[in-house]
């Protein structure tokens, strides 16, 4: 496809699963397009059609009626939608000692958004002022807790910019609150980064490096940069304070593989996101890195590290 692609990682030929519901996906396609291209075998593995049993000491896992062994590393791709089985699939993997850059538990630790940012805050990483409550009456306090608007408000579970609102007043923040609390579901409000004008920076870490990075940029009278929304993307080079933040939330998470949303700001690099499952269809456009086989060859790193250890 026209990439860069870094000097092949060596010989050792692999046999790798890639956690996936649709094999046409264009990050799918392009982890097996890498993975083959360097000689390893890969078989796309559909999450839901995956069973387990377990018992003290053994663990299997089967697929359309027939066992699943023999593979040295699995690659997640599991939706937000299907995160509960995903991981439980993927955790019997690690439990049959299957090799993974992203564990099933740093996965959960960053599909909760709010779980992501109480861990970031811990380990004063930048991000914007953030609240969560859950009880009517404190709406108004929890407001004053946050400032002025505008306010951004999230559902804590949203992916690609779905469930995300920007209230221009306090009336519109508290209306959207109590929509929100009226069909139950769990919501993050934060401050609005105005100096950002629309854009964010998409970092892509693999083990420990942030191997390429984009600018998204809002369409004209949208406030969220994601590419699903219209948004578009050129390539960015990174001050170190940005390059610094990137690693330190991907490490926080546990991530080894991750894509990190950072906004620029007044009082420096904002982290919004941390992304488990980034796409590469947008940042291997926008930067031109061969960004799937820079995964592939992380994940040959690892598992030779392992049988050497072994």
């Amino acid at each position: 496809m026209g990439l860069r692609a870094s000097p092949q990682a060596g010989d050792g030929r692999m046999k790798i699963a890639i956690l996936s519901r649709n094999t046409k996906l264009y990050s799918t396609a392009r982890l097996v397009e890498a993975a083959r291209a360097r000689g390893h075998r890969v078989r796309v593995l559909d999450p839901l059609r995956c069973y387990m049993r377990i018992a003290p000491g053994d663990f299997a896992v089967h697929y359309k009626g027939r066992a699943l062994a023999g593979f040295d590393a699995v690659i997640p791709r599991v939706g937000a939608s299907i995160t509960f089985y995903g991981t439980a699939v993927l955790r019997q993997f690690e439990m049959m000692g299957v090799y993974t850059p992203n564990s099933s538990d740093a996965i959960l630790r960053a599909r909760d958004k709010l779980r992501c940012l109480q861990l970031l805050a811990r380990e004063n990483i930048g991000l914007p002022t953030t609240v969560f409550g859950d009880y009517p009456d404190d709406t108004a306090d929890l407001l004053a807790m946050l400032g002025e608007p505008p306010h951004v408000i999230k559902l804590n579970e949203g992916a690609q910019g779905q469930g995300v609102l920007l209230a221009e007043k306090r009336s519109a923040s508290q209306g959207v609150i109590e929509a929100f609390r009226g069909l139950y579901a769990n919501f993050l409000v934060q401050e609005f980064i105005r100096e950002a004008r629309g854009a964010d920076i998409r970092c892509f870490v693999v083990g420990g490096k942030v191997i390429a990075a984009m600018r998204r940029q809002a369409r004209a009278g949208e406030f969220r940069s994601n590419l699903h929304r219209g948004g578009s993307a050129t390539a960015v080079k990174l001050s170190q304070a940005e390059n610094d933040t990137a690693l330190r939330a991907a490490r926080t998470m546990g991530l080894n593989v991750a894509g990190v949303d950072l906004l620029r700001s007044r009082r420096g690099p904002l982290v919004l996101e941390v992304n488990s499952s980034p796409g590469l269809e947008g940042i291997e456009a926008a930067t031109g890195v061969d960004v799937a086989g820079e995964v592939v060859e992380y994940l040959v790193r690892r598992v030779r590290k392992r049988r050497v250890r072994k």
